[in-house]
C-alpha cells in the first residue's frame, strides 16, 4: 500500500478551527486532491458524499465566501429566524468539468439539521452544460436569473427557492453547496421532487463533482 500522505490535509483542517481531524489521502498521483478522493473526518463531521461512487472533481469559486469559511449574513435564512439572514443564494462559478457534461445540478444541503435526515437549502436541477456560473440571488422564488430550463426544486422547505443557513444558537453545522456534472441533458423533476429524490436520479448520471464546504456557526 502506498504511503498515506496527511500534512496538507491536517493543516486544512487546523485552518478551519475545527478540534480534531482524521484525515487519509492517497499518494501524490498527479491528480489535483479534491473532496472525492480523500476521506476526512474533522471533529465527528464526515462527508455526506463518503457512500457515493468516486467521480472526478473539478473548480468550482464564489465571490461570496471562501472555501472552508462561514457562510455571511446575507447567505443565511431570516425565513427561519438566522440574525441577519436575508436567504439571498451565493455567486458560484465552475470550470473545467468533464468534457462529455450535459447538463448541471447545484445544491446546498446541510447533513447535521436535527431532522435524521439533514436538510435541502437549494436545489437546481436541468441548468444547461453551456452555464458555468450562477449569479447573486439567483435562488430568488421565482428567479429571472437562472439559465433557461433550469428549475428549483421545493427543498426540506417546501418551497422552490434558496433557503439560508440557519444552524442552532452556538452550534456549528456544515453546509455543502455543490455543482454536478451529468451525463444527460434534462431530468424529469418538478418543483415538487424533494432533494433526496433527486440524488437517487442523478445517481447514474453523476460524472462530476465540485464542492464548497461552509462550516457555519448559529
Amino acid at each position: 500500500m502506498r504511503k498515506i500522505k496527511y500534512q496538507r490535509w491536517a493543516l486544512t483542517a487546523l485552518s478551519l478551527g475545527l478540534t480534531a481531524a482524521v484525515i487519509s489521502v492517497p499518494a501524490a498521483t498527479g491528480a489535483p486532491a479534491s473532496a472525492e478522493h480523500i476521506r476526512v473526518s474533522l471533529g465527528g463531521h464526515q462527508s455526506p458524499y463518503r457512500y457515493l461512487p468516486k467521480v472526478p472533481s473539478f473548480s468550482l469559486t464564489s465571490t461570496t465566501f471562501k472555501n472552508g469559511r462561514a457562510l455571511p449574513a446575507d447567505q443565511r435564512s431570516g425565513i427561519f429566524g438566522a440574525p441577519g439572514g436575508k436567504d439571498i443564494s451565493p455567486e458560484l462559478s465552475w470550470r473545467g468539468f468533464p468534457a462529455g457534461t450535459k447538463s448541471f445540478v447545484v445544491s446546498m444541503y446541510d447533513p447535521e439539521a436535527p431532522t435524521g435526515s439533514g436538510f435541502w437549502h437549494w436545489v437546481v436541477a436541468n441548468i444547461p452544460a453551456g452555464a458555468t456560473s450562477l449569479p447573486l440571488d439567483a435562488g430568488a422564488l421565482n428567479s429571472a436569473k437562472l439559465p433557461a430550463g433550469a428549475i428549483q426544486l421545493g427543498g426540506d422547505a417546501g418551497m422552490p427557492r434558496y433557503i439560508g443557513a440557519a444552524p442552532p444558537a452556538g452550534v456549528t453545522h456544515h453546509y455543502y453547496i455543490t455543482v454536478t456534472a451529468l451525463d444527460v441533458p434534462s431530468l424529469d423533476v418538478t418543483a415538487g421532487t424533494s432533494g433526496a429524490l433527486l440524488g437517487f436520479l442523478i445517481g447514474s448520471h453523476t460524472i462530476g463533482r465540485a464542492t464548497l464546504l461552509s462550516p457555519t456557526r448559529g
